[in-house]
């Protein structure tokens, strides 16, 4: 079986093509492809894979895109970390879906239903999904909640400065500079927040657009970016292959 991976993650992604060695053995990775271009323009260009397996949330935006650009409806399972209302759409349209983190049980459960339903399989206009998911803005998180030590805090969206990933903690900083501990990854945070509120600036951190003050430039073609009213204990910087999209999402 040929699979194409879509996911813009590297780690993410070279973890998804470990499980799914180990789910199948005869499973064989053709792509891995991070982004809508690459994406449109591999399967446009190459042979129909038996299966993709795609992120719903991309750098360049949501890959539901990808099937408004091109015909493509055959079989495909999503990776997310969405909420119901997604799951909902999924469902609606007999397309099976894996919740972040990924286990190996899930993604062999994903797989097995896949080969259940292959004689089966009716083809998708994906590119209705879309809607039903893009407009839903209001399952974006709200609120969050917290600890510092055992003490727990609702903390709610309209107060976060920005999140910070620390080894394998992630903090949410307030917009006062309080510190808080959360049970989320970047990974997963990408998908809950609005992309219109908040930009993935590196492997360590998550910027509210209203909490940035000034943004410099900086060493090796970089951006650094200074927060309002909090003292960041390290430099916030733009990492280079995301400062084009920073720009863009700064300007939308």
């Amino acid at each position: 079986m040929r699979v194409v991976i879509i996911e813009d993650e590297i780690l993410a992604a070279q973890r998804l093509q470990l499980l799914l060695k180990q789910a199948d053995p005869s499973i064989k990775v053709v792509a891995m492809l991070e982004s809508i271009e690459e994406s449109v323009e591999y399967l446009e260009q190459s042979p129909q894979p038996d299966l993709l397996l795609l992120d719903i949330q991309l750098s360049d935006g949501h890959s539901f895109e990808i099937f408004n650009r091109i015909s493509y409806k055959g079989p495909v399972i999503f990776i997310t970390a969405f909420d119901q209302y997604a799951i909902e759409a999924f469902r609606l349209f007999s397309i099976d879906y894996i919740l972040k983190p990924i286990s190996l049980e899930s993604l062999q459960k994903a797989i097995a239903k896949f080969r259940a339903i292959t004689d089966t399989f009716k083809a998708v206009d994906y590119s209705k999904v879309l809607p039903k998911i893009s407009t839903d803005a209001s399952n974006y998180k709200s609120r969050f909640l917290a600890r510092v030590g055992q003490r727990l805090f609702f903390v709610d969206i309209h107060d976060v400065a920005y999140f910070q990933a620390d080894n394998k903690v992630v903090y949410l900083v307030d917009n006062s500079g309080n510190r808080y501990l959360i049970d989320y990854t970047l990974d997963k945070l990408e998908s809950i927040l609005d992309p219109k509120d908040f930009f993935r600036l590196n492997r360590k951190f998550i910027i509210k657009v209203s909490a940035i003050e000034q943004v410099k430039p900086y060493f090796n073609s970089r951006l650094k970016l200074t927060v309002k009213g909090v003292n960041a204990k390290e430099e916030m910087v733009v990492s280079r292959e995301r400062v084009a999209d920073f720009r863009s999402w700064a300007e939308a």
